[in-house]
């Protein structure tokens, strides 16, 4: 069955009710439901019960899903824990110390961002849970962390040699070059549409430059100057999704606090995940790169998270900050800390599903086969793959949909195939930043503690900025056929809207700047 048009009604729904109620779960499930109604005829109490049947319970059921749940659990109780020892709050002293001001807070946090460049949804709540206490010292709102994760994690898993989006996106480009009777290495292709992925790499940029000038616009210079001036880090009606009992909980005093109750877990964490990587990939029989590509990502660094906790717990336990009943009450607390993540994530999957049901994308992508100009085909990569990632909350869907579609495209039109393929990663990127329903803009919320409808429109006159530059880079680079000008002409463009922005907010009525 073709819905054609309609297609884009549930996800769009989910979207206006997400931006007008300022409550995202109503909005997913009204996006779920008349999905369902739809594909069930109209009928509206068929499409409630398929609703659940069809889309909600398979949601949870379905193997990656349930790896994301439980390692979102896992890092919920790893947050406690570390809160509960007192080393994250031993860690934020000592990085305070060296923070004298906003400025170098925010830049902390966006170097901590780049480093970790292995895994979003890791990225996302280890950055925005660390860098928290930091940040809110130095009275920087909820909303400029959260946009600083959130602006970090997908783009550098992208720019980044490894990585699980890179494992990913590795397979579909090496299915794809069988599919077309092509030989080469899906890693070099990758690899060669690094330099290409404008939007990543202008979405960084604008960051360093928000960073250094502290000169926001839009509704992100009034939650800054909110935060600045009044020491409110969230808005007085902000519902951030975590949970109240982690974020008040009591920790050690400050003589008992150790940097190392937060440094050792990490260390295990973030250590174990590439030796696991090259476990599951069968390092032995494949080599280091193969591995890589066919390592079992979520698994690994799900039970990376699990023997972290586990390290964590028993280093509490050994110096009796807390006995084994109040460990297994730590645990239950981490877990409830998240349950709010667990339905929006589930809910966004659903939609997922229900908007692959109705050809969503699908009918996107039809509206592009019209007669275009080989030189617009970037262009129209990316902007395909936005629309894809805004409607869907997906960019790993989008980049299965769209990979087997750009590739033969550009082989067709005699076209750079990493041209084409960073077109699509960084439309991917771009619609993701803008869509409420997407995962790591979720996380990036739950790992900032900030209410999530606030992040989406603090961050959407940022992420529309850095996708209009990105578009420019993609006409020039290609109708000129140079990867370098049309670079150039994208941080030429970025400037420009930057500075219009800033400009237009100055001038409107009852528009702030943020204190500097």
């Amino acid at each position: 069955m073709s819905f054609g048009l309609y297609s884009l009604l549930p996800p769009l729904l989910a979207i206006v009710l997400a931006l007008v109620t300022r409550n995202v779960i109503p909005a997913l499930f009204c996006g779920v439901w008349l999905g369902a109604t739809m594909l069930a005829g109209g009928n509206p109490a068929v499409g409630l019960y398929n609703s659940f049947g069809d889309f909600i319970i398979p949601s949870v059921g379905d193997e990656w899903s349930a790896t994301v749940l439980i390692y979102c659990g896992l890092f919920g109780v790893l947050i406690t824990v570390l809160q509960r020892t007192g080393g994250a709050q031993a860690i934020a002293r000592s990085i305070a110390s060296r923070v004298a001001s906003p400025r170098g807070a925010q830049g902390a946090t966006l170097g901590f961002g780049v480093l970790i460049f292995f895994e979003d949804y890791f990225n996302a709540l280890t950055v925005g849970s660390v860098m928290r206490p930091i940040t809110d010292r130095m009275r920087v709102s909820r909303e400029k962390l959260a946009y600083i994760v959130d602006s970090t994690s997908a783009p550098m898993c992208l720019l980044g040699p490894v990585s699980t989006w890179v494992v990913f996106v590795m397979g579909l480009i090496g299915t794809q070059l069988t599919q077309m009777d092509m030989t080469g290495s899906e890693y070099l292709i990758y690899l060669s549409s690094i330099p290409l992925n404008f939007y990543a790499w202008l979405a960084l940029l604008l960051i360093l430059i928000i960073v250094v000038t502290q000169r926001d616009f839009g509704p992100m210079a009034q939650a800054e100057k909110r935060a600045r001036e009044s020491g409110k880090l969230l808005a007085d009606d902000a519902r951030p999704p975590s949970d109240r009992e982690v974020a008040e909980m009591a920790g050690v005093a400050e003589e008992h606090s150790l940097k190392r109750n937060m440094l050792v877990p990490i260390a295990v964490l973030v250590g174990l995940i590439p030796v696991l990587f090259l476990w599951t990939g069968n390092v032995a029989e494949n080599g280091l790169i193969t591995a890589m590509g066919e390592a079992d990502g979520g698994k690994s660094i799900l039970i990376a998270t699990f023997l972290a906790v586990s390290v964590a717990l028993g280093m509490g336990l050994s110096q009796r900050l807390f006995d084994f009943r109040e460990a297994m009450e730590l645990v239950v607390t981490g877990i409830k800390s998240m349950t709010l993540v667990y339905i929006i994530l589930t809910l966004a999957w659903s939609i997922g599903s229900v908007t692959e049901a109705l050809g969503t994308a699908d009918y996107l992508v039809t509206l592009a086969q019209a007669g275009v100009s080989p030189s617009l085909i970037p262009v129209l990569l990316f902007l395909i793959g936005s629309l894809v990632a805004f409607t869907t909350g997906t960019s790993y869907g989008t980049f299965a949909i769209m990979i087997p579609i750009a590739m033969p495209v550009a082989m067709a039109l005699d076209m750079p195939l990493s041209l084409a393929i960073a077109a699509v990663l960084s439309g991917g990127i771009f619609g993701d930043h803008c869509s409420p329903i997407s995962d790591t803009t979720i996380l990036s919320s739950a790992g900032s503690s900030c209410d999530h409808i606030d992040h989406v429109r603090t961050q959407l006159p940022y992420a529309l900025s850095a996708g209009t530059a990105g578009i420019v880079a993609f006409f020039v680079a290609g109708a000129t056929g140079t990867a370098w000008l049309g670079g150039l002409a994208g941080v030429a463009a970025l400037l420009v809207v930057i500075s219009g922005l800033r400009r237009f907010w100055r001038s409107t009525p009852g528009a702030s700047k943020s204190a500097a």
